[in-house]
């Protein structure tokens, strides 16, 4: 039984792949894209993916299930929306690669304990009930057995004014984190931290939206910066060299865009 939250975000987000083309799924630019240091991180975190079983939290379309699979990895793909998932399978033939596909909340994982090596979840968390999911995320890891999230997080204005611009693409439950929120997933680990990205780099979005004309609610702002990287690479390089300095700096690194945690589970101890 969904929750009235579980409910509408399967609504939204199984309206939203209409929009969707399997074919022109950003798979490589979502991982490899100089407007991508997220993934980067997260791919260096995950470290090498052949061989590994991996649970995609809130798969989606399917980019990152692709990726991790063209690599030689084992993959799960779960999802509240079935019609988003429907767009990864149509996306897994045409790329030839073998992901198994679930609908199911991210609250309630229909997977026996200390199945997989690593979580990944790209905007899931802000979605969904984390003191329900972040558990299960950690039962279904095995020990030593890494996670790692991609987060948006609350404090940074610019990013306000971008939320209200762009309302016709949110979901009315979904909550950017808090520094408490960080802190209270890495708690349920044995380990782990977070580095935040996109301070300065940030004025990219004034520039579509004050440049380019480009509405927010016409066009994720998100999804351009890494569909037409190689066009905006000039403008963010040196913008991302500053936000590496400003990040090392704990008041200022609250007001970047996204944060990713990256947290792994403790081993058994012999006895």
């Amino acid at each position: 039984m969904l929750t009235e939250r579980q409910r509408t975000e399967r609504e939204l987000h199984d309206r939203w792949a209409d929009e969707l083309s399997a074919s022109s799924l950003m798979v490589e630019p979502s991982f490899e894209a100089i407007t991508a240091p997220e993934n980067g991180f997260a791919l260096s975190w995950m470290g090498p993916l052949a061989g590994k079983y991996i649970l995609d939290l809130g798969a989606g379309a399917g980019e990152a299930s692709i990726y991790f699979a063209s690599r030689g990895a084992h993959v799960t793909a779960v999802d509240i929306s079935s019609r988003q998932l429907d767009v990864l399978k149509q996306a897994a033939r045409l790329r030839r690669v073998a992901i198994e596909v679930l609908a199911v909340p991210a609250e309630k994982l229909p997977f026996p304990d200390e199945q997989f090596d690593l979580v990944y979840g790209d905007g899931v968390l802000h979605h969904v009930d984390m003191e329900r999911a972040v558990p299960e995320i950690n039962r279904v890891l095995r020990p030593r057995g890494r996670g790692v999230f991609i987060e948006p997080l609350t404090y940074n204005p610019l990013i306000w004014v971008y939320r209200r611009l762009a309302g016709g693409v949110r979901t009315p439950h979904e909550r950017p984190l808090r520094r408490r929120d960080i802190k209270w997933v890495i708690s349920n680990f044995a380990r782990g931290g977070h580095r935040e990205y996109w301070i300065c780099a940030l004025m990219i979005f004034v520039y579509f939206w004050l440049g380019e004309r480009v509405s927010p609610s016409a066009d994720r702002y998100w999804k351009k910066v890494r569909r037409d990287a190689p066009r905006y690479a000039t403008l963010v390089k040196p913008l991302f060299a500053l936000d590496r300095t400003l990040a090392r700096i704990p008041g200022l690194r609250m007001l970047a865009w996204n944060t990713v945690i990256y947290v792994e589970k403790q081993a058994i101890v012999p006895r």
